[in-house]
């Protein structure tokens, strides 16, 4: 059974929003599926991580085309060689020029800046299509002009389509950030919903965005991300600092004030805390963050560490006292699972989590038994569990008894993706 895949982040990009695919695509065909996978010739990724490359399986075709982004116009109005951002990333300061583009880009790039791919691109696979039988269509979103380019080739061709959501549409975490005018928002409301109803099959990563998404198609699933990674016993040297890492960007939705509050007393309280603790900021950090941490006295135990290579963030997982998960303060953040929690699960370190405590987050956590979670603003429970942690720390005892970590393997996420592959191309 071959299938297309439609997919705008692919190598060399890097960041969460490449893995997902990726991944799918490297154990498809144990599973007696040959994937073809369609993605742009010159695309403008916020973040490249080259060696993932070397994952992609050799037998695989990957067909490309060029797309033209407006990030090359606006490039040439603030004399920079590239603009390059990521879309979960929107900078809480922001010039009068960069106001003015981003209420562009809102109101006039819908679904996303990637529209002007549309067109080009369903000409383009409607020639392959023409001359290669294939049974499924998938898209992956965002950016959801992926879905587009798939249902104008559905109704061309009639080839069964499933629309995979990594994140959603309308309730992604900073939609509500977006200056959008009313018409603008009317338009991203009507495409979602003629994407979720076209499509044969709608697969997305949580409970919570399954329910709603059920409202609009019954053929709606869950696979949620993992890992990738082998369950490794063998021990490892932990920091011998009280490290609390994060991974990835933290912006100003996701900025943890109960943590730095609650860090900032225990420093007060207790003596040499402060001298053992080692706040670990991989990725970018939004100034707000920043300016946060300096308010609490806690700038001289922060490293920033910029991005680095998907290979090399695990051995920072693994010899970290504690993972920090700090989940996006947005209406939706019940339904928000970071890609990263399931390489967390693997480091096997304990997770200390900020988000909503009946969210989807916060049942994988109790399931797994790999960490806790505080809501928002409890600055008395989460002191209360770093002091614990801390006293752990000193007493060399700081530990987690995880469980069921096997079913967010990769490969065991892609035999539950071949199953509903072929029961939608039968149906």
């Amino acid at each position: 059974m071959k299938v297309l895949i439609l997919t705008y982040y692919w190598p060399p990009a890097g960041g969460s929003g490449v893995q997902r695919w990726l991944k799918f695509v490297k154990y498809m065909q144990e599973f007696d599926i040959i994937p073809v996978v369609y993605t742009a010739d010159n695309p403008s990724y916020a973040i490249l991580d080259s060696g993932l490359e070397n994952e992609i399986p050799e037998s695989i075709q990957v067909l490309k085309s060029p797309i033209w982004e407006p990030y090359t116009l606006l490039s040439f109005f603030t004399r920079k060689k590239e603009i390059k951002t990521s879309a979960g990333f929107l900078q809480s300061k922001k010039s009068l020029f960069s106001k003015f583009s981003s209420h562009i880009r809102a109101n006039y790039f819908i679904p996303d800046a990637r529209m002007f791919w549309i067109k080009p691109s369903v000409k383009f696979l409607e020639t392959y299509l023409n001359e290669n039988p294939i049974d499924l269509i998938i898209s992956s979103g965002p950016p959801h002009s992926l879905h587009k380019i798939a249902l104008e080739l559905k109704k061309k061709t009639g080839i069964k389509w499933i629309s995979d959501f990594r994140d959603p549409w309308t309730d992604i975490d900073y939609f509500h950030q977006l200056p959008l005018s009313l018409s603008a928002k009317k338009k991203h409301f009507t495409m979602e919903k003629e994407v979720l109803t076209n499509a044969d099959a709608v697969l997305v990563v949580g409970k919570t965005m399954c329910q709603k998404y059920l409202g609009f198609n019954n053929n709606t699933y869950v696979i949620t991300n993992g890992y990738d990674i082998a369950l490794n016993e063998q021990e490892v040297k932990l920091d011998t600092d009280f490290t609390i890492t994060h991974i990835g960007m933290m912006n100003e939705d996701r900025n943890p004030h109960s943590l730095w509050k609650s860090l900032s007393v225990l420093s007060k309280e207790i003596k040499g805390f402060s001298d053992h603790l080692k706040i670990q900021l991989i990725g970018e950090v939004d100034s707000s963050v920043l300016e946060s941490i300096e308010l609490s006295g806690l700038k001289d135990n922060v490293a920033l560490i910029s991005y680095l290579p998907h290979k090399e963030v695990f051995q920072y997982q693994r010899k970290s006292q504690i993972l920090l998960l700090a989940i996006n303060r947005v209406p939706s953040a019940k339904g928000i699972i970071t890609g990263k929690i399931f390489e967390y699960l693997v480091a096997k370190r304990p997770i200390l989590a900020i988000g909503p405590i009946d969210g989807d987050l916060a049942e994988i956590l109790k399931e797994t038994n790999s960490g806790s979670i505080n809501a928002f603003d409890d600055i008395v429970g989460l002191s209360r569990s770093l002091k614990k942690s801390y006293q752990d720390y000193r007493g060399e005892t700081l530990q987690i008894d995880s469980k069921d970590i096997a079913k967010y393997h990769r490969k065991e996420l892609t035999r539950q993706l071949a199953e509903l592959i072929k029961k939608t191309v039968k149906s």
